[in-house]
């Protein structure tokens, strides 16, 4: 966005933060987000990092690289409150929730959830992260809604690596993107501010047959995108029995193979006056009209014929680039209403492109789940020996500071001091550093906290930041 162009919506910015300042917590980082939010929308020539935004913005990139790195507040309450905002905006019995999944190219190993996965911003493998977002889609317009961080299994696998990133030990378990976007539909059911009727993704979702039915069970129809060798059966399939040889248990029967037939080998058979022309959405350069036909097949459940589904094919008019869709929406369902909801996947692609070039959300600068860890609502927790400080671990039940640890401990509060005696440097526990109250004042700090004790024996947390080099001086 242009300078002058932000000026003329300064006010609507204003109200706009003004709404949602008092999710952030502290004044401290009420105040910051304001400039954060501002340089997001005004920077635009290089990468939004905190160096970058500063230029452009009344603060220093201290003061926004320490929003982005020690700010602390409830994610969860941010998300309801989007929705209950976005409620009355958006509501419209049209409307369709959209799932998809976005990659965030990334360098090194440190990234919470980075390793070598599919990147669909690449097109390609690569080394990054993987995102799995929830938007709302129709007439009224289109927002995304919720998002989930997707943890590969390399990393579950790996505890001590999930602790050195700050990741929770409850949010260490394994779950796969069909997960997390059903998580996210359940969650926004649950609130109730924002409403869809139906759900819609790409093949990624709609190949999984447990997604399918975890949808259906959620209440939704659904028009989910299927590759196009995903294999389908007659509505009623011919069976056959082997010729038992005497031996051995008799044969069960089983379903005639040559009848089991892929989606694509389908649409190929399907007589012209099958097609039908329709126009579905309005897009950049005009109206989006394709050729649409359906037919209701069994989908393959473990190599079975399974429940009766709509197969729903689309195709340009020249009959270029098809696509495949299984619904399980009822029987008398029109075939313009599957086109419209299938179409409705499409937006979301549109909302990352947006959001990635105007805003800046593949280029944040936050490696730590600790965040991640206090807006699950760790964060808010209180050391159980001194009350009057938030500085419990990720368990929840231990103080990084005065060292209360039960026996189901995560360990976290050993995090800082394991990683300075990795490096060779003085720990506060190790007999050869006591920090006093002028030093911490008088060195010069980063962005890490560290939680240090006044004296061995002293059960009161000291909030205290890392520093470059610890002093080597004798108790």
């Amino acid at each position: 966005m242009e300078l002058q162009e932000f000026e003329r919506v300064y006010g609507s910015f204003c109200a706009f933060h003004a709404e949602y300042a008092p999710d952030f917590g502290r004044k401290q980082w009420r105040e910051n987000s304001q400039p954060y939010l501002q340089g997001l929308l005004v920077q635009a020539e290089e990468r939004r990092n905190a160096e970058n935004l500063a230029e452009a913005l009344p603060v220093s990139a201290r003061a926004l690289q320490r929003f982005l790195t020690d700010a602390r507040w409830d994610d969860a309450a941010v998300i309801a409150h989007l929705q209950a905002d976005l409620g009355p905006r958006l509501a419209d019995p049209l409307a369709v929730w959209a799932v998809d999944s976005s990659g965030f190219p990334k360098q090194g190993k440190k990234s919470v959830g980075v390793a070598r996965q599919y990147c669909g911003a690449l097109g390609k493998i690569a080394n990054c992260q993987i995102g799995v977002f929830l938007a709302h889609v129709g007439p009224r317009g289109r927002a995304l809604v919720d998002k989930r961080l997707y943890l590969p299994q390399e990393w579950v696998n790996d505890p001590a690596r999930c602790d050195a990133a700050g990741i929770p030990r409850a949010q260490q378990v394994y779950r796969s993107e069909t997960e997390l976007a059903r998580e996210m539909l359940q969650a926004a059911q649950a609130r109730g501010d924002l409403t869809a009727a139906w759900v819609t993704g790409d093949d990624a979702f709609g190949k999984s047959p447990e997604f399918r039915d975890q949808v259906t069970a959620t209440g939704f129809p659904y028009v989910l995108e299927i590759p196009g060798d995903m294999p389908v059966w007659p509505l009623d399939p011919t069976w056959e029995t082997p010729t038992w040889s005497g031996k051995g248990r008799p044969p069960e029967p089983r379903p005639v193979v040559s009848e089991r037939q892929t989606v694509r080998e389908r649409a190929e058979a399907l007589p012209a006056t099958a097609w039908q022309t329709l126009t579905v959405a309005e897009g950049a350069q005009g109206w989006r009209t394709y050729r649409f036909a359906a037919e209701r097949r069994r989908e393959t459940r473990d190599g079975q014929p399974g429940p009766v589904r709509w197969v729903v094919y689309r195709e340009n008019l020249d009959g270029s680039e098809p696509r495949y869709y299984c619904s399980n929406a009822p029987a008398d369902t029109p075939l313009a209403t599957r086109a419209r909801v299938a179409a409705a996947r499409w937006p979301i692609e549109t909302e990352f492109e947006t959001e990635k070039s105007d805003l800046g959300l593949d280029e944040y600068e936050v490696r730590s789940g600790v965040p991640a860890a206090a807006a699950a609502g760790v964060g808010g927790k209180r050391c159980p020996r001194s009350p009057g400080r938030r500085s419990i671990g990720s368990c929840g039940n231990c103080c990084r500071g005065c060292g209360s640890a039960p026996p189901t401990c995560c360990g976290g509060w050993r995090t800082p001091n394991a990683a300075m005696s990795a490096r060779g440097a003085p720990t506060p526990n190790d007999g050869r550093y006591s920090a006093t109250r002028s030093e911490v004042r008088s060195r010069r700090c980063n962005t890490k906290v560290v939680h240090i004790p006044k004296n061995e024996g002293n059960s009161c947390c000291q909030t205290r930041r890392s520093f470059s080099s610890w002093p080597s001086r004798s108790r």
